[in-house]
């Protein structure tokens, strides 16, 4: 018997059958739950996040959901509504990831001037290289105080807490101080602004 006439045989099968079957792991009865109410699902995440990439992750993630939890399904609704609930769930959780990565990612302002520039191309040459050479996460909330966020703001960009916030940026001034304390001349005793 070739795969669609094993799926036509199948089709005429009640759905209790078929739930009974697939909680007990028979891998054709998982199978011709998914062909009943693949579409429906895909359906559900596309008109949800109106992108195909993403709604198929949805889809995805609904199906790896909905087989997982499959032995706990009490059939107090049918499988239809309680599959359908699991999509839209598994849209809302990939446009929160969606969100949340756009928010971290977001590009970094451009670098805040300072009203009166360093004294000489030396110094600002120094304090660009020290500021470069800061840990990635220092270095971005040193720039994002720098152009004016507050660290609740920065917090909430980088997926961190304001106490981190404020780590990195002690961290990072305390780098630049160091950084910077060993050089010669008049500059050489510059301090970053508080």
């Amino acid at each position: 018997m070739s795969g669609s006439g094993a799926r036509r045989a199948t089709s005429t099968v009640r759905e209790s059958d078929l739930l009974a079957a697939a909680r007990r792991g028979e891998e054709w009865a998982r199978q011709e739950l998914y062909d009943r109410h693949a579409d429906r699902v895909l359906a559900v995440t596309r008109s949800r996040l109106r992108c195909a990439a993403l709604a198929e992750d949805a889809a995805q993630e609904a199906w790896v959901r909905a087989l997982r939890a499959l032995p706990g399904f009490r059939g107090d609704a049918s499988f239809g509504t309680w599959i359908h609930r699991i999509a839209v769930n598994a849209a809302r959780n990939v446009q929160r990831r969606r969100q949340r990565w756009a928010r971290i990612h977001r590009p970094l302002p451009e670098p805040c001037h300072a009203a009166a520039p360093p004294a000489t191309p030396l110094l600002r040459g120094r304090l660009l290289r020290a500021v470069r050479d800061l840990p990635p996460g220092m270095r971005r909330v040193l720039l994002l105080h720098a152009a004016g966020y507050t660290h609740a703001e920065i917090a909430e960009r980088m997926g961190t807490t304001r106490g981190t916030s404020k780590s990195q940026l002690w961290s990072a001034r305390r780098h630049l101080s160091e950084s910077l304390a060993g050089g010669t001349g008049p500059e050489g005793d510059c301090r970053p602004a508080a």
